[in-house]
């Protein structure tokens, strides 16, 4: 969780919406924020097996890079090497981050949906970053260290964070941890071609009719459930779907014009 961005009451909220959709967890929920030390834990694993560096560039220096890969510019390795130091400049401390020293290996992923993902992380990806400058653990070693606290064999999530399996995969290898299955979801775009989110100003779900929405979600992904379902309470709805889903419905499907 990016605290700085975190807007007070919002994860409550999502929790309740879940909770009034139906949709219920096994376990106690796990807050990112409250897991630093178990991130700290792995940081110093890779920092023993020389897997990550500290860099002092800022975003201004990163944005000069003439490399491009798949999610934009690519970090150039200034400080691979060591911590870059201008000729005749001044000592000073700078705060800075810990990238992984990528290697370029192509890392495949074989999922359930998109199918069959190569990607060199080095070349098209960079040294990406896994505790940034302000002191803050990034989503990628945050994800991959909290599914193995918590037993997760399977991944189904959107297909926005699809390019992000490969790095995930890389740590899980670099920290020694099993391997994940996954399954990418189609996403939900407007007419633009934008995932629906807070950035784009979507409007926000309407809870009013639970089972209708379900009902609506279950459209959007391909299991087009009885019309007559409609009038149906939303117990009975969850009841239909889990009895009733099809994995092979959704199989060719990248993202989808939300209506």
């Amino acid at each position: 969780m990016d605290a700085p961005r975190n807007i007070p009451g919002a994860t409550d909220n999502i929790l309740r919406a879940m909770e009034h959709l139906g949709l219920h967890w096994d376990e106690t929920v796990l807050y990112q924020s409250q897991r630093n030390s178990a991130y700290r834990e792995a940081l110093d694993t890779l920092k023993r097996n020389g897997m990550v560096y500290p860099c002092v560039c800022s975003r201004k220096e990163i944005a000069d890079s003439t490399l491009r890969g798949i999610e934009g510019l690519i970090y150039p390795g200034t400080c691979r090497n060591g911590i870059a130091t201008p000729a005749n400049a001044v000592q000073t401390v700078r705060a800075y981050s810990w990238r992984v020293h990528t290697q370029a290996e192509a890392i495949v992923v074989e999922d359930a949906l998109q199918g069959r993902i190569s990607q060199s992380v080095e070349k098209e990806i960079g040294d990406f970053t896994v505790l940034r400058a302000d002191g803050i653990f990034t989503y990628q070693i945050a994800v991959v260290v909290d599914d193995a606290f918590q037993g997760i064999t399977h991944v189904v999530r959107g297909a926005d964070l699809l390019l992000s399996t490969p790095r995930q995969i890389f740590l899980q290898r670099l920290l020694g941890l099993p391997p994940l299955a996954y399954a990418h979801l189609p996403i939900a775009i407007n007419a633009s071609g934008e995932k629906l989110s807070k950035q784009t100003l979507a409007p926000l779900a309407d809870l009013s009719n639970p089972a209708a929405m379900v009902l609506r979600v279950l459209e959007f992904l391909g299991q087009h459930p009885p019309a007559e379902l409609a009038g149906y309470d939303l117990d009975s709805v969850w009841k239909w779907a889990i009895a009733h889903w099809d994995f092979r419905k959704l199989n060719g499907i990248k993202t989808k014009l939300a209506n």
